[in-house]
């Protein structure tokens, strides 16, 4: 066989990995993702059950205590939790520290900087062998529950990008404290705060790299942690396909399933259809990362942009498909339309994907 073939298929040790996932989220994850949605309340019950199963960290490298899973096995990690609980997805796309003991978040937004974050205001001025952090940070992910963030800061204010740096910030640090939870859409089980920083002081020794790094640090791992949130939209649509293709069979008018008319089973295969798009523009995007392609940008951009467009795309035919119950609670439809649209929204929104390949596009193909 043409060994060419084997590049779409994925190796047996990633099959495996799925469907070591799939067990747990279906039995330790899929029955709380209704009450997780409901309650609005972090899931540390499934955090405990991602730790048992050592799942919560697995694309930290083996040299800091992790499993070094490569970048298509993270994708199908995250993947297999969302498509039972997009919620509890964010515990491996987010977390940074392996020992499952505490989480890690990044703190990158602000007020007045979300898409534009070289816009930042949160400052960082050294003090002797300290830095003093002011500032609030917006739209954090588990923030509250995780007990280190990652904090970018402006260091240098007349150095534009080029003077803004990373810090470890620590939630017992004095000056460290949390807004309200936000009322969100979706994704509830997976508190999102502000992060008020006043006067904070911490070591020096905790910026991450050089000073002056952090917005290219940002910007790097961007290429990277898009892929995270693609994973997860590629989840949630996966998971509303696979409650379409049942329910279609089951439910009945006019006599016979559902599914037996044209209207509906044409809109199921799109709906598969489009997934699997996704999943395939996914994988690549997670090979590229591994082998740090010079395409990385565009192609991570691209992945992320797609996926999230198929999972909105998806989610809301499936509460069509479902009907009257599809608007409902009792039918996971309604969940998974509104965790799907926050995948368009973070991690750059689905416009600002676009911008960033479409720069990438004159970039790489100047005219001459």
């Amino acid at each position: 066989m043409n060994p060419a073939f084997d590049t779409f298929v994925l190796p047996e040790e990633h099959r495996l990995l799925r469907k070591t996932v799939r067990e747990v989220a279906e039995d330790k994850i899929a029955p709380r993702a209704a009450e997780i949605d409901e309650s609005a309340e972090f899931p540390f019950d499934v955090l405990k059950a991602l730790v048992e199963a050592d799942l919560h960290a697995v694309h930290v490298p083996e040299a800091y205590g992790g499993v070094g899973a490569d970048a298509i096995a993270c994708a199908i990690v995250i993947e297999e939790i969302a498509r039972a609980c997009c919620a509890s997805s964010l515990i491996p796309a987010v977390n940074k520290l392996a020992s499952g003991e505490v989480m890690f978040s990044y703190a990158l937004s602000e007020p007045e900087a979300g898409s534009d974050a070289a816009g930042m205001k949160t400052r960082a001025v050294r003090e002797g062998d300290e830095f003093v952090l002011n500032g609030v940070k917006r739209w954090i992910t588990n923030a509250g529950v995780s007990d280190y963030y990652t904090v970018m800061a402006v260091t240098d204010p007349d150095a534009g990008p080029r003077g803004i740096s990373a810090f470890v910030v620590e939630q017992a640090d004095d000056g460290v404290s949390f807004g309200a939870p936000e009322k969100k859409m979706g994704i509830k089980g997976s508190p999102t705060r502000e992060v008020y920083l006043d006067n904070v002081r911490i070591p020096a020794d905790r910026m991450i790299g050089a000073e002056g790094t952090g917005f290219k640090t940002a910007l790097a791992t961007l290429d990277h942690t898009r892929l995270t949130i693609g994973a997860q939209a590629l989840g949630v649509a996966q998971g509303a396909v696979d409650y379409c293709i049942r329910y279609v069979q089951e439910r009945k008018q006019f006599g016979k399933p559902i599914a037996e008319f044209q209207g509906v089973s044409f809109m199921l295969a799109d709906m598969a259809m489009k997934t699997e798009a996704a999943r395939a523009l996914i994988y690549t995007a997670a090979a590229a990362s591994e082998r740090m392609d010079p395409n990385l940008t565009f192609m991570s951009a691209a992945a992320k942009c797609f996926a999230s467009d198929v999972a909105m795309e998806v989610t809301t035919n499936g509460v069509q498909l479902l009907g009257g119950y599809g608007y409902t609670r009792d039918y996971p439809l309604e969940r998974m339309m509104r965790d799907a649209k926050i995948t368009q929204i973070y991690e750059g929104t689905n416009q600002i994907q676009r911008l960033v390949m479409a720069r990438n596009l004159f970039k790489t193909n100047p005219v001459r």
